[in-house]
């Protein structure tokens, strides 16, 4: 099985990763074979058609998209019956997707299993032969293949036809003058000379491939990760040389690999949203009291409608799209005003999305700022007043919002 969050223990190599639960087999006296366990790990690789990746390198030093290459690489080194994804590809490249579903294709064509578990409709739609959806823990119904229809699973999903509009149904695109976030040649980390400004009221999407640079933009722009050269300025004119400063500046940061970097998994609902906005409840900047702290927290439970017992549940315990509800929630209750969203729909379902991109634009009314940094065409054209398009780590094109605008336009852009 392929797990949805990451199953890649870091503090070990990549080949050892993959060797997880038979590293016996390369032991001699009670010694490591470590060469042995990095040859298997590169034939392992090589099946599955990687050859760019180091075993011998230690499980850290690569990337999300990656790791879950050595996830994959790892499940079919077993050469399984019954091989499960769960949730799989909304962590991986392009890349990654055309080496799983090929893999799939010879696992049901060698006469074994594949049970795929996601809430991408469009690709269950291309590679499964029956689908089975579930809600709130129940199977709601099966069809086979010739009965699928993207209509009728959305409404099997949801409960519900879906109200409202699904992404934006305008196309104007305006957005105030006022510059809120200026960014300027920036380099580091893959990235050669970015510059753009963000407004006030302004949702700016940003595509491309995985590697373009784009997430590690969302990062430096967030005072995560230092340019090598170029500045990220607030609209008072003050640099975002680190997370303090940024959060200081009324920005907030959605990031993509939720459960290590956007929440605290072992810790209750209630703590998770209120350490962003801890400032505006202390008393006198040093007193938090309980009733305080689980106002602040419920009405955010409230507003997101987050499924759970209490907000003491853990973190660990809620599904991906109440997970992600809390992560909007602990910055929407800090009242940021610049919202940097990198793949803020990754692993939840199609209602989920509904009210998240509903929220972006209710956000964006309210004159809130937002950049979204994601690897779906579709949702930055729905969504983004402005589109910008990156490859080898610069800005290759720039789009303004459109009826008219196709992913074959982008396309050419982005490879």
């Amino acid at each position: 099985m392929i797990v949805q969050e990451s199953g890649v223990i870091t503090g070990i190599s990549i080949a050892e990763n993959i060797a997880l639960g038979e590293i016996n087999q390369f032991g001699k006296y009670g010694f490591l074979r470590k060469k042995q366990v990095v040859d298997k790990a590169r034939e392992v690789l090589a099946t599955i058609g990687v050859t760019d990746i180091d075993p011998s390198l230690p499980a850290a030093s690569i990337d999300l998209q990656d790791r879950k290459i050595i996830e994959i690489a790892k499940v079919w080194a077993k050469s399984p019956e019954l091989f499960i994804v769960d949730e799989t590809t909304t962590a991986v490249s392009q890349r990654g997707r055309s080496i799983l579903y090929d893999l799939m294709k010879q696992q049901s064509a060698a006469g074994k299993s594949v049970i795929f578990i996601s809430h991408d409709i469009d690709e269950v739609m291309e590679v499964c032969d029956r689908l089975t959806v579930l809600r709130d823990g129940n199977i709601v119904k099966s069809l086979p293949r010739s009965e699928f229809s993207l209509d009728i699973i959305k409404q099997l999903m949801i409960g519900r036809e879906l109200q409202g509009d699904y992404y934006r149904s305008d196309y104007d695109g305006s957005y105030p003058d006022e510059v809120v976030l200026s960014v300027k040649d920036l380099h580091g980390f893959g990235l050669t000379g970015v510059t753009f400004d963000l407004h006030k009221g302004e949702i700016l999407g940003i595509g491309g491939m995985s590697h373009c640079g784009m997430h590690p933009l969302g990062k430096m722009l967030f005072g995560i990760l230092q340019p090598q050269n170029g500045s990220v300025k607030a609209t008072d004119g003050s640099q975002i040389k680190d997370v303090a400063t940024a959060m200081k500046r009324a920005l907030g940061y959605v990031s993509k690999d939720r459960d290590s970097e956007a929440l605290i998994p072992l810790a209750p609902i209630r703590d998770n949203i209120v350490s962003a906005g801890i400032d505006l409840i202390a008393k006198g900047g040093l007193f938090v009291f309980p009733t305080t702290e689980k106002a602040f927290s419920k009405k955010q439970v409230d507003d997101f409608q987050i499924k759970c017992s209490s907000d003491l549940q853990f973190i660990n315990q809620l599904s991906g799209g109440n997970k992600q509800k809390v992560v909007f929630g602990k910055w929407i209750g800090a009242q940021s005003k610049v919202m940097i969203l990198d793949c803020p729909t990754r692993g939840i379902d199609i209602g989920v999305k509904q009210a998240m991109y509903q929220l972006m634009y209710k956000l964006k009314q309210e004159g809130v700022a937002i950049i979204m940094i994601s690897e779906e065409l579709a949702e930055l054209i729905g969504m983004s007043d402005r589109l910008l398009i990156m490859k080898n780590g610069k800005i290759s094109k720039e789009f303004a919002r459109s009826a008219d605008l196709s992913e074959s336009q982008i396309i050419d852009y982005m490879v």
